[in-house]
């Protein structure tokens, strides 16, 4: 008789409150990771930002939020209000921030208000009160009418274990029924080999569309899209299938030119930005029509072929522009970025929705290409018919042997060519070789690095 398998169970615990309280330094401490950005500086974070609680006798889910004012009616704190209000929905706690340090604020009185009328349990959590626990600091925050303040640190780590271990008592116990093996994983779940994700980095520079492409392509308001240079300033990772394929989407911080990063929040996106093109498996690079395409432009281009990443390139504001400016736009980019010519380039309007399913397309046909396997054989047999169609160029006495080839690595392709004398091969003929590849493979969308290895002679004498 086989066991029946439980329903797998990750409660969500949001973190709430006004800026500047020290919401995403608790979110670094319960992921124990560096994922959001942390400064003194209100207004940081502006989206959303989820990950996996770790340290705790159960697992969950904790989700970042920006500085909350549900009093706001316009402008982007506005959006990031409605931002807050979906992880407020979607949580199964929800730990509202204060700092005892400002004491009691007007628009703590606000937000203690808004979650009453959504139901949810609260947690208030009084931060910033490293050695206090044992004072009666938190005293003046039972006018919130949420219930026991709990003084905790998120510095420094003090009464955050304790008040995480409370919450996640409090959401079991409500769902022991429905789960009655909730926070255990069976031994054949645990045995299922992990879904290979898509990773697909968003970069360009601020103010192209990037949040509203990804916006558009999951059908949800989930990043804060709003008519302002640099409102994404976090790397922003979201979890979504798109037809059948699961994709984890990384909305970036817009980069600036070097000279007007000036704030240290801005150097700190600049980082996370190059470090979410790394991590990726493929990077969307999307440009702005309605602008020429800048120094910045080819230096993020660049980065992305330095590192290998298959790439899709997308024009936005596409639908904005007449025929004479379309043809300019497409000459200035084949001239300025030709380097890219191994990948694919669309035409978009992420705000209508035009070509976003096309870039889609590239996106998983790129992803493919990055992860082609290439056997020996025919590697060989490729190799030994380029050679015959072109050999390569005579260098003094002798010309360069290739032998033999095989694939030497993944995303990127890498292929190994073993010889004689191959240290005189011209770049001009390794861009021949590149060619044959990637004609035989349909190398579309990825970078392809040719290696030549040359034959130890034994007979040669040392000097």
């Amino acid at each position: 008789m086989t066991q029946e398998k439980q329903p797998s169970f990750k409660p969500v615990i949001a973190i709430v409150g006004r800026a500047n309280v020290g919401k995403s330094t608790l979110f670094n401490r319960l992921t124990r990771s560096r994922q959001a950005l942390v400064a003194d500086f209100p207004g940081l974070t502006r989206d959303r930002h989820y990950g996996e609680g770790r340290g705790a006798s159960r697992p969950y889910l904790v989700v970042d939020t920006g500085g909350f004012e549900p009093i706001v009616r316009d402008g982007i704190k506005k959006e990031m209000a409605d931002q807050t209000e979906q992880a407020i929905n979607e949580a199964d706690v929800v730990i509202f921030l204060v700092d005892v340090r400002d004491g009691l604020h007007a628009l703590d009185f606000h937000i203690a208000d808004r979650l009453r009328r959504t139901g949810q349990m609260v947690f208030l959590a009084v931060n910033k009160a490293e050695g206090m626990r044992d004072t009666a600091a938190g005293v003046d925050f039972y006018e919130l009418g949420l219930g026991e303040p709990h003084l905790v640190s998120s510095a420094h780590g003090d009464g955050v274990a304790d008040l995480i271990e409370k919450a996640l008592d409090r959401i079991y116990d409500q769902y022991a029924e429905q789960f009655p093996q909730a926070g255990y994983i069976s031994d054949d779940a645990a045995s299922d080999e992990p879904e290979h994700r898509v990773r697909l980095a968003v970069v360009g520079r601020p103010n192209v569309g990037k949040s509203t492409f990804i916006n558009q392509i999951i059908g949800e308001e989930r990043l804060v899209a709003f008519n302002e240079p640099g409102t994404t300033r976090d790397a922003i990772e979201i979890e979504f299938n798109y037809k059948g394929v699961p994709y984890t989407f990384v909305d970036t911080a817009g980069i600036r030119r070097r000279g007007r990063v000036t704030e240290a929040i801005e150097k700190f996106s600049v980082i996370k930005t190059l470090q979410a093109i790394e991590a990726a498996n493929v990077v969307l690079l999307i440009l702005d029509a309605q602008a020429e395409i800048s120094e910045q432009d080819a230096n993020i281009a660049g980065f992305i072929v330095e590192s290998g990443r298959a790439l899709v390139v997308a024009i936005n504001k596409w639908d904005g522009l007449d025929d004479y400016t379309r043809e300019w736009a497409l000459r200035d980019y084949r001239r300025k970025l030709r380097f890219l010519d191994f990948a694919r380039m669309h035409t978009i309007s992420a705000q209508e929705k035009h070509g976003l399913a096309a870039v889609m397309r590239s996106v998983r046909a790129a992803h493919q290409a990055a992860f082609t396997k290439m056997s020996t054989p025919v590697l060989t047999r490729i190799i030994h018919q380029a050679v015959e169609q072109q050999p390569p160029p005579r260098r003094g006495h002798s010309r360069p042997k290739l032998r033999y080839a095989h694939q030497g690595g993944q995303n990127p392709p890498v292929v190994v060519i073993h010889g004689t004398a191959l240290h005189e091969v011209p770049e001009s003929y390794r861009r021949y070789i590149e060619g044959q590849i990637r004609n035989a493979f349909k190398l579309e969308g990825t970078p392809l690095r040719i290696e030549f290895r040359t034959a130890h002679n034994p007979y040669a004498r040392e000097k």
